[in-house]
């Protein structure tokens, strides 16, 4: 348990200092399991959290917590686990610069997003008003009978 614990403040730590000239820590404190960022020098752009973790999609990962701690403005959480491979970590990494950057310079592209997933960006709003609560055939276009 002890080496698995060090090995996820690691993860951590290396996440940390990799991203923290990509976007601003919430937090001057050193990081244990999970370092917090922010959004906000992103806000001229008018991309947000919750824009770039729908990009993180489309690069193949799946969103870590956005918007909290609550504290935190435009909060984006990442707590990678024990079991991340290095390589995992620098291709998420790579993948958040990658983002960055592309907020500052198509924004569009990002505030749209995802593009590559079977299903596209959800309308949230429409989604909590009218939500489907039960299966249906016709959501996913698939005759599961034939």
């Amino acid at each position: 348990l002890t080496d698995v614990t060090a090995m996820a403040v690691l993860n951590a730590n290396y996440v940390r200092a990799r991203l923290a000239g990509v976007l601003p820590l919430a937090f001057p404190t050193p990081s244990l399991h999970e370092c917090v960022f922010s959004d906000r020098d992103l806000e001229r752009t008018g991309v947000h959290t919750l824009d770039l973790a729908k990009r993180l999609l489309d690069y193949g990962f799946f969103a870590p917590t956005i918007y909290f701690p609550l504290v935190v403005p435009g909060a984006i959480m990442i707590e990678p686990t024990e079991t991340e491979s290095k390589q995992t970590l620098d291709e998420f990494i790579a993948a958040v610069e990658a983002i960055v950057t592309e907020a500052r310079e198509t924004p569009d592209l990002v505030k749209e997003a995802p593009h590559a997933t079977f299903v596209g960006r959800l309308d949230e709003t429409r989604a909590a008003r009218h939500p489907i609560l039960r299966w249906h055939r016709w959501l996913i276009g698939v005759d599961v009978d034939s």
